[in-house]
């Protein structure tokens, strides 16, 4: 006789109890949801769960040296052209000019 949905969700709970099995959420922007469908892709992975765990097991193998610089976060660089420096510049200029006759 076939199980219950009660009877398989029970099971499914113990079993997950005793495997001590720990529900993570993780919200992602559009960009990082399509890197993960592309290695979902790339390695014939349907389920988005076994990727990340592979991802997190396979980093951490790499150990301190190896994962670290896989772990910092890209930072923007902004710089400025000679054009915007001057312009920003003569924007300073002017406003001091005009604070200073404002007194």
């Amino acid at each position: 006789m076939a199980m219950t949905q009660q009877e398989r969700d029970e099971k499914r709970r113990a079993k997950a109890a005793k495997l001590k099995e720990e529900d993570l959420r993780l919200k992602v922007r559009p960009g990082t949801k399509q890197a993960l469908l592309d290695l979902m892709e790339w390695a014939g992975i349907e389920e988005q769960g076994e990727v990340m765990t592979l991802m997190i097991h396979h980093l951490h193998r790499l150990g301190p040296g190896g994962a670290l610089p896989l772990l910092i976060p890209p930072r923007h660089e902004i710089t400025v052209s000679p054009a915007v420096a001057r312009k920003l510049e003569n924007f300073r200029a002017r406003e001091a000019l005009r604070i200073s006759a404002d007194l």
